[in-house]
């Protein structure tokens, strides 16, 4: 048995704002285990939700609707260490991390870094293609996912993808990813492993304000240069790392910039000095490099730890994950400005700079009349304005429930109704992780939508 109080560890992911308690969790440990869940619930018409480790922004990891949560936490393992080939099949619940702590002594990585990394399951990287600091050189996950197994709506176990380059026919492997257990439950992922560089170099610019870091990023970028990572924060996010972490970040500074170099060693150094100039031509206040592995693991560690750091200056926050053109920083970053003056809310801002996915934490305090819905206002706002810029609705923490009313600012219509289509060629009863995703909309079937089924609370199955 299952005690309510035991439920309630389900029922929202890191975005507390949604919550749904799932009527029955299941921990499988094989796909064939998972297989059988699919079956049982679609003959019952009961819905399914797929949950990794729950560090999720989006709500999607929640039972709105009740029904059977699948917790793949229990599949870990590694299945297949494949160097030749430059790949490893691994379970979903193995955590991002881990993946790179066992290959990395023989000289490969796992290139996705969400800044969950060291909890996030690769399972639920792949169900947001999730992206991460290191992003903008090495791609997000879509790009490091070969094959996959999952087990669809309709109970069949489908492989996609795989080791061999250009395989004929579609390409389902890049549909599956991102779909946010809409189209079924991924049960092994292939995954691509790449060499470590021979060089990292990592260095820390500080400027008077957002604006000219902003200018100092698209600079960067113009130059041909493409940093492994190129990350921003801001004041606000300063002082709450450097109260929880130490002294990680210069005190002053308006925002600093995270930037890292890899490559041939001769490149790196030829880039750092490039970078360095750049910085300085845009008004930098100071640039230093880590002069070893510690002092980078230490710039690293603040913002990897920004997140819960925030804690020591709001009660809480929402976090948007809009994404502009970089071209467009300097301009979102005025307006964001504004939109946090107008509300008079604390925007703090720690994001991925280099590809333009923004990350601001708008604090609000719930307790105080009122201060959510100026929270939500503002928010929507600045997402609105990330749309008229030629920007999307998410860069990387995926759709859920938070998004899904957004949709509609970017997409017609018609790619609706097609994605909704395509939707049901792999979940043609609306069972898989419903009232994700989509939008309550005509042209994604308003009303398909499967009702709260009648089962004993606190089953364990």
């Amino acid at each position: 048995m299952l005690t309510p109080e035991g439920r309630l560890t389900y029922e929202s992911d890191m975005l507390t704002l949604y919550k749904g308690i799932p009527d029955v969790v299941v921990l499988p440990t094989s796909t064939a285990e998972v297989q059988a869940v699919v079956r049982i619930c679609r003959e019952a018409r009961v819905p399914v939700v797929p949950r990794g480790s729950g560090t999720g922004l989006i709500g999607g990891a929640t039972a709105p609707l009740g029904g059977v949560m699948v917790s793949l936490t229990r599949m870990t393992e590694i299945l297949e260490l494949d160097l030749v080939n430059r790949c490893a099949t691994v379970q979903p619940g193995l955590i991002n991390l881990w993946l790179t702590n066992a290959v990395r002594e023989r000289g490969w990585f796992f290139a996705p870094d969400p800044s969950s990394q060291m909890v996030s399951s690769i399972g639920g990287n792949v169900a947001t293609n999730a992206g991460g600091p290191h992003c903008l050189k090495y791609g997000i996950t879509t790009n490091h996912v070969l094959g996959l197994e999952i087990v669809t709506g309709t109970g069949d176990v489908v492989s996609v993808g795989g080791k061999a380059a250009d395989r004929p026919g579609y390409d389902l492997t890049g549909t599956m990813v991102g779909n946010e257990g809409t189209f079924g439950l991924v049960t092994a992922i292939t995954v691509r492993l790449l060499h470590l560089p021979e060089a990292v170099k990592t260095a820390l610019a500080s400027f008077a304000s957002l604006v000219e870091a902003s200018e100092a990023v698209s600079a960067i970028i113009a130059a041909g240069i493409i940093p492994a990572a190129l990350e921003m924060l801001d004041d606000a996010m300063i002082g709450a790392i450097n109260a929880a972490v130490g002294k990680v970040y210069p005190d002053g500074a308006g925002a600093v910039l995270l930037i890292e170099l890899d490559g041939p060693l001769a490149e790196v150094e030829a880039q750092a000095e490039r970078v360095a100039a750049i910085c300085r031509e845009r008004n930098a206040l100071l640039v230093t490099v880590a002069r070893d592995e510690a002092e980078r693991a230490l710039l690293w560690k603040g913002r990897k730890e920004a997140a819960g750091a925030v804690g020591r200056i709001t009660a809480a926050y929402l976090l948007q994950d809009a994404v502009v053109p970089r071209s467009k920083l300097p301009q979102i970053m005025r307006e964001m400005v504004a939109i946090s003056k107008r509300h008079n809310l604390l925007f703090a801002n720690v994001f991925h700079a280099g590809d333009g996915n923004l990350h601001p934490l708008i604090c609000y305090d719930d307790r105080k009349p009122g201060e959510l819905e100026r929270a939500q206002q503002a928010n929507e706002e600045l997402l609105h304005a990330c749309i008229a810029l030629g920007g999307s609705v998410s860069g990387e923490h995926g759709i859920g429930m938070d998004k899904a009313k957004n949709l509609p600012l970017q997409y017609a219509d018609a790619d609706l109704n097609f994605m909704f289509r395509l939707r049901r060629v792999f979940d043609p009863d609306g069972l898989m992780n419903p009232a994700k995703l989509l939008p309550s909309h005509p042209a994604c079937g308003e009303g398909f939508r499967p009702s709260r089924p009648t089962l004993p609370a606190g089953t364990w199955v």
